[in-house]
This record gives C-alpha cells, structure tokens and sequence, in this order.
C-alpha cells in the first residue's frame, strides 16, 4: 500500500513513524515550507521534513493544495492512501478523491467535542475529566469526517499541553498503527458518523489569552497555567512585577483581599487572591530570567515573605 503522509510539528512525527513501521510504503512526506524560527529567524525545516530527510523520504512543502499543478504532482505520487496529521494546510475536495481509500486524519480529541486548531489546550482550560484521539475519514468539512478508531486517556490535574500532548501524540500513533494494520490485513474499518450534538470549536491560541485575570476563579487560572505551559504561557503581574507562572494549584481559602493581591508566602508557594478562591503559585520566570521555584523567587524578594492578612 502506497502511503503518503502530510504533517507538521512534533505532534506528527509518532505517526509518521508509525506509517514506516506499519508495513506501508511511505512514497512522500508532505508538509509546511520552511518557516523563520529562533533569534536569527532563519528558515527552519518542520519537525517532520527533518524526520522524512533522516529515513530517506522524499519531501514536497507546496504553500496551498489548491492549484491543478499541486494536485497533479500528488496524484503522481499515486498514492492509495494519505494520511494526515496535523498538516496545517486544507485539503480541497479533489485531493480527497486523489487516493484510493481517501485520506485519513489523526485528530487529538473526541470528536465531535474540540474540532479545530487547539483540541489539547482547549480541553485542560475547559476541565474535561477524558480526552484521546480519533482516527477520522476525511471529508471536506472541519473536522466532521466518521470515525474509524477511537482512544481515550483521562486528562490528570496535573496534566499540562506538554504533557498532553506527547501522550497524545503516542496514542495517536498506536491508532493510526493499528489501522494500517487491520487494513493492510484486508480488514475495511468501519466508520461511524460523529454525533450531530456536542461540537465545540478548539480556536487556534493567541498569545492575547496568555494575561492571568485574578478577578476569575482560582481553579479557572489553575488550568490555563497548566493548559498554556509550555506555549503561550502565562503572565500575571505579581507584587508589581510582571512575570510569567508556571506551575499554579488552585486552593480553597476565603479572603477579602482585592484580586491579585498575594495573601501567603512561603515554602509551599506564593497565594494570590483570585475572585474564588486562591492561586498557590510554585513556579514562575522573571523578564530575561529562567524557570525558577516559588522559594528561590521569595530569596530575591524577601519582603514579600511576610504573610498578608486576609
């Protein structure tokens, strides 16, 4: 079976190695054109071009699928599948019927809950007990494909978009392995349309959204910290001083404090008051600094070890 693969970031790269080890012959890795990247914004290859390059793949970075001379060096490529994760580009209705079986989709939810652009992130800030991935048929609407292979983790109170993500890019290729598998063995998979009720948008994230508001409930700030880290991040002003938190546990503590006022400081974290409840912060970064603990940021502000009153 001939395979191509389309897909981007770190997130991609288990399934593009999942397709290698399948038994499937990967013809192309497609994926994003070089991008700026670092403090000298040279072009950079994606996460995935350098792991084609690294096995021997050939690679094509078009800017769009839409045109007749793109689509018409894919269907050169004849491929009988395509897989896609991750990509980042839209696949017009004819690249969907260029391969024999269609295009498959690894998706990082439970669909049809968190389509779109962010489904880890947006499942940590919205308090989602279960999450997973989807194998999906691909059609040409955002994510509405039927589901061919389902698995599900739960998503912990400690879990960040870090975290998450790698487990989710693992299970995403134990989906994807165990589809080629069962198709290469003859098996047609079958696909089950998603539920019309219960779609949510997953929105790409800004960097706008990175500002902790205080006045919001503690466990709200909790899990944007741990849904932003490691990207956009959180900032907050904390005692004057605008820094960026890390790692936060929301606590049940009544205060008559003015929201964003630290209430605690000590060995276990700084507490800010929030609108309810308080935000125990342990770790956070100065401007131009590294990553840092709740005490050594205390060491370099001791006036702040004082308890407040409530």
């Amino acid at each position: 079976m001939r395979v191509v693969f389309a897909g981007t970031p770190e997130f991609s790269v288990p399934c593009l190695e999942a397709c290698r080890a399948s038994g499937a012959e990967v013809v192309a890795v497609y994926t994003q054109p070089d991008r700026p990247a670092g403090r000298g914004r040279k072009l950079a290859p994606s996460p995935v071009k350098q792991a084609a390059l690294a096995a021997g793949i050939a690679v094509e970075q078009p800017e769009s699928l839409k045109g007749a001379e793109a689509q018409a060096t894919l269907a050169a490529w004849r491929p009988d599948l395509m897989v896609v994760v991750a990509y980042g580009l839209i696949l017009p209705r004819k690249v969907l019927a260029i391969p024999r079986l269609g295009c498959w989709n690894v998706h990082a939810s439970l669909l049809p809950r968190w389509r779109g652009a962010a489904p880890i992130q947006r499942a940590i800030l919205a308090g989602d007990a279960e999450t997973g991935v989807d194998l999906m048929q691909m059609e040409a609407g955002l994510d509405t494909g039927p589901v061919l292979l389902e698995k599900r983790t739960p998503i912990t109170r400690d879990d960040t978009g870090g975290t998450l993500h790698d487990r989710l890019a693992a299970l995403g290729a134990a989906a994807l392995a165990e589809g080629l598998r069962r198709v290469l063995a003859g098996e047609t998979l079958a696909a089950t349309p998603q539920a019309a009720d219960g779609v949510v948008y997953a929105h790409k994230l800004d960097k706008a959204e990175s500002a902790l508001d205080f006045t919001r409930p503690a466990i709200a700030l909790e899990r944007q910290v741990h849904a932003f880290d490691p990207w956009p991040g959180s900032d907050a002003e904390l005692a004057g001083e605008r820094v960026r938190i890390w790692a936060a546990r929301a606590i049940e503590q009544s205060h008559a404090a003015t929201a964003g006022a630290v209430i605690g400081a000590h060995r276990d974290g700084i507490v800010v008051a929030c609108g309810e409840g308080a935000l125990c912060i342990t770790a956070l970064q100065r401007a131009g600094g590294r990553r840092i603990s709740a005490t050594d940021y205390l060491n370099a502000r001791p006036e702040l070890r004082s308890p407040r009153a409530p």
